[in-house]
């Protein structure tokens, strides 16, 4: 049976699901803002047509977009969107068609723009988790030509994107559920597509992509309850104590053992959400024998008590 990688371990932890909000057409020049998105949300575009500047309000920090880029922002920053020039002229124009929402504006002479917006959202608690292991701003750059492996997830990504455009450019019926469907899906492949690009940021996408790291990360997923230690883990990895602690905080940039608390409590909050398992099992499930040091970990790490986690739940649901 083939080894499941970590990206793929982690998303089964967690309920991630798309919104596309809207398909914005525009002329230069032209401005859009975004406040900042709920905790439990992650803004996107795609960039099918055109060039546009992402600028991030908190960070200052500045991205160039081109046709068949993809951004997402997983810490919900406040953001601006642009042709460049800061010029703001943008008449906007709204309708709706099977697909959902459309904005056009402005027919200059300039390069036009053609955008697909919208967000993910996170189930709580699991945002957190989110907003800890990936940047704050994750780019996925469109590659010329493709890659020969049509499984690659660049491909595979191209592909995707190409029937969102024809999606939400059509009048067909179900469009928009047909467009939410598939923006759930975009979330994986361009996690996977970053992880493979060869340049994954710091974080959980650099850490998937380290092959030498698999053994222990797979290990810690599979089997979460046992109390493993370094050397344990190391050795699952054929590196001393010493290069297994430093190859994972560089790629991860942070423990082994905050990874696999990170887990844990994951798993936890999935446990608490059924009315059978009570308290004293979930914290025995992930390995803790003392129910109080478990309380005490839980709250540190989800900001609430076990309990309260449990009747929020309920009261959601």
């Amino acid at each position: 049976m083939p080894q499941v990688d970590s990206l793929s371990q982690l998303l089964q932890m967690i309920t991630v699901t798309g919104e596309l909000e809207v398909r914005c057409g525009y002329g230069s020049p032209w401005q859009l803002a975004w406040a900042r998105a709920a905790a439990h949300e992650i803004p996107y575009h795609v960039v099918l047509n055109g060039r546009a500047v992402l600028e991030d309000a908190g960070t200052g920090s500045i991205t160039e977009l081109a046709s068949g880029d993809i951004v997402l922002l997983p810490h919900g920053a406040a953001h601006v969107l642009h042709d460049g020039s800061r010029q703001v002229r943008c008449v906007t124009c709204n309708r709706h068609g099977s697909g959902g929402p459309m904005r056009s504006g402005h027919e200059g002479p300039g390069e036009r723009l053609d955008l697909l917006c919208g967000r993910f959202h996170i189930r709580p608690p699991h945002d957190r988790l989110i907003r800890d292991y990936l940047p704050t701003t994750l780019t996925v750059r469109y590659v010329s030509g493709g890659d020969d492996d049509s499984g690659s997830a660049s491909n595979q990504l191209a592909s995707l994107v190409e029937l969102m455009r024809m999606v939400s450019v059509g009048d067909k019926p179900g469009g928009s559920a047909t467009l939410n469907a598939l923006t759930s899906a975009l979330f994986t492949l361009v996690l996977r597509a970053a992880s493979e690009s060869g340049q994954a940021p710091a974080g959980l996408l650099a850490l998937a992509s380290h092959p030498r790291l698999a053994p222990a990360i797979s290990a810690m997923f599979a089997n979460p309850a046992r109390p493993w230690s370094l050397p344990e883990l190391a050795d699952l990895c054929n590196m001393s104590r010493a290069t297994f602690m430093r190859h994972f905080h560089d790629k991860l940039g942070r423990s082994a053992t905050e990874l696999l608390t990170d887990i844990r409590m994951t798993l936890a909050a999935n446990e608490l959400r059924k009315p059978a398992m009570s308290t004293e099992a979930v914290a025995e499930s992930i390995g803790y024998r003392s129910v109080a040091a478990f309380r005490r970990m839980f709250t540190d790490k989800m900001g609430m008590t076990p309990g309260q986690w449990r009747r929020r739940t309920d009261e959601v649901e």
